[in-house]
């Protein structure tokens, strides 16, 4: 029997590493082909154009697309936790109160960074938004380090990213850590695994093969933690050093082991990015129970 091929859209950060764990494997019934993108906005509109068949993105950012299309599916998340808050060490930061009168860069506006950052700011009694105390702008992941790198006067007090492109920058000397974005939140949700709906409707085989994998994958990240940091090296195109820090320093900065979407997380992430932030982050509200389909996640074992 021929093999189904499915092109897969992703970013290179550790988010997205169970599909590089997964690419090493055998799989009977799926050829993978990896789609590498820079941008988020790259992976959506790889998505709607039908360029990939698979996306791992910003969750907020597919309940979007869903809002919008109504052809994709969340069949299970790619992580929990995994990024960083970094202060820009040439803008003299030394707490997120400093951030007030500066520009901080968020990688998507639809995206659980955005709320962390919002949160966690607002706590420190921050406005965040065009006028207020603190500016966002949005900038693509691999691309904030060179931001950070050009920025000589410190005009960008610092940014909020997933890995590696927060310890890239403090490895280089150029950034600190302020926050790991799971003592924000903890095991809070960020990237997701989408299928456009006439896969899943197509090939349902294929794509629970898959998603068993990517969940047999995950359990497997701290299993073998050198087999998985040579992987991730490979995988991210990052030096050993970053990509150790990453995933042992502290341990489990980022969690792949516990997968299953969870309704009322989706429900949270919509409702405060229309209802709470200063400028609304999505179109409109869904209903996450139609966008959700559980069953593939159910039948691999997901927790």
């Amino acid at each position: 029997m021929a093999k189904q091929t499915l092109r897969v859209g992703y970013l290179p950060i550790i988010d997205h590493l169970i599909l590089g764990m997964t690419k090493e494997k055998q799989l009977e019934k799926v050829d993978l082909e990896m789609v590498q993108k820079v941008g988020w906005n790259e992976i959506g509109d790889a998505l709607k154009a039908g360029e990939v068949d698979v996306a791992f993105m910003l969750a907020p950012y597919a309940m979007d697309l869903y809002y919008s299309e109504k052809n994709v599916k969340l069949l299970l998340l790619s992580h929990r936790d995994g990024s960083i808050v970094v202060a820009n060490k040439r803008a003299n930061i030394n707490s997120l109160s400093d951030f007030k009168g500066k520009t901080v860069l968020i990688p998507f506006q639809a995206s659980m960074h955005h709320i962390l950052l919002h949160k966690r700011l607002q706590e420190e009694g921050l406005s965040v938004g065009i006028g207020k105390d603190v500016t966002t702008e949005v900038v693509a992941p691999s691309q904030i380090p060179m931001m950070i790198e050009y920025d000589a006067d410190g005009f960008i007090a610092g940014y909020i990213v997933a890995e590696p492109f927060g310890t890239q920058v403090v490895n280089s000397g150029l950034g600190d850590i302020l926050s790991l974005s799971k003592d924000i939140m903890q095991n809070h949700p960020c990237c997701a695994v989408v299928v456009k709906q006439d896969v899943v409707e197509k090939h349902p085989e294929a794509v629970q093969e898959l998603i068993t994998s990517l969940v047999e994958s995950g359990k497997a990240v701290f299993g073998d933690i050198e087999s998985t940091i040579k992987t991730a090296v490979d995988f991210l195109g990052q030096p050993e050093p970053v990509v150790r820090a990453v995933l042992t320093d502290p341990n489990r900065r980022v969690s792949m082991d516990k997968l299953m979407p969870k309704a009322d997380e989706f429900n949270y992430m919509q409702d405060y990015l229309i209802d709470t932030v200063t400028t609304p982050a999505l179109s409109g509200k869904i209903d996450v129970n139609a966008f959700l389909d559980l069953s593939f996640a159910k039948n691999a074992g997901a927790e």
